[in-house]
């Protein structure tokens, strides 16, 4: 007898398009999506299948049922593999989504914890409901901060505030979490969507080359002198001219027109 393949209803991670966009969205809500074994694994696929699909310009990571995510599921992890080789598969899951050449938003609403925070703080972009609560919750669970913590939370709200929240393992609303540094807006509940929805759109219509080179540089800026910095955003420069793009761009500035359609299309024959 083969086993039944999980309907998309049942699947922990659910990938859906519309257009330009693509939504992740963890699909466990009775465990307030915690993520066990098979989430990683289909989170890992999509995020491979994501990160080359053309088609796609923005992606979407979100939860089901009112809750962002409630961390790693430590009840359903394997039991016949060491602990290092399974965190650094999870790790690199962190790495994958947080170097996707495509601007990610993270749509929270209720609750996200542990590894569900961080999986938030990976993607570009946070939007999160009025109510929303986070914590760096590993402490109480006897625990040490994973998912990337330790690398965005000190540089995004800097290492005293990363130390606190760490250490004492707080839930903190959203407000306070935006003024940190650790959420890009707060909207009330009944306007996440649209908000979320328009944002995607706006990004979507933007050069998907010119954005990869952005979202990379300022990532790698955070780590090299102003020297290399210099010289990676010129050769970044080099590729967006060898694009449609930039000079579609340019035309329509000097014309006073309208942006053009961007297609990411490599101009160089």
């Amino acid at each position: 007898m083969t086993a039944e393949t999980p309907s998309a209803e049942r699947r922990p991670v659910i990938v859906t398009r519309d257009g330009a966009t693509a939504t992740l969205t963890l699909n466990r809500p009775a465990r307030k999506n915690a993520i066990d074994a098979e989430g990683w694994r289909l989170l890992a696929a999509a995020l491979e299948d994501l990160a080359g699909d053309d088609a796609v310009r923005v992606v979407v990571v979100t939860g089901a049922g009112g809750n962002f995510c409630a961390g790693a599921d430590l009840g359903r992890g394997p039991r016949d593999e060491h602990p290092v080789a399974v965190m650094r598969r999870v790790g690199n899951i962190a790495i994958a989504l947080s170097e996707l050449p495509k601007p990610v938003i993270a749509v929270v609403e209720g609750v996200a914890v542990g590894a569900g925070w961080n999986l938030a703080l990976a993607c570009d972009l946070v939007v999160a409901s009025a109510s929303a609560r986070f914590s760096q919750i590993f402490a109480r669970r006897g625990l040490s901060i994973d998912f990337g913590g330790s690398w965005f939370l000190p540089r995004l709200a800097g290492l005293q505030q990363a130390k606190r929240l760490t250490m004492l393992a707080e839930m903190i609303g959203a407000e306070e979490a935006r003024e940190l540094g650790l959420v890009t807006w707060v909207r009330p509940e009944n306007e996440l969507a649209a908000f979320a929805a328009e944002l995607a759109h706006r990004l979507a219509a933007l050069p998907p080359v010119a954005l990869a080179q952005s979202k990379s540089l300022l990532h790698q800026g955070t780590t090299q002198t102003l020297r290399d910095a210099i010289d990676n955003e010129a050769r970044a420069q080099a590729v967006n001219l060898a694009t449609e793009d930039a000079p579609a761009a340019y035309r329509a500035f000097l014309d006073k027109t309208d942006p053009p359609a961007y297609t990411g299309r490599w101009a160089v024959r």
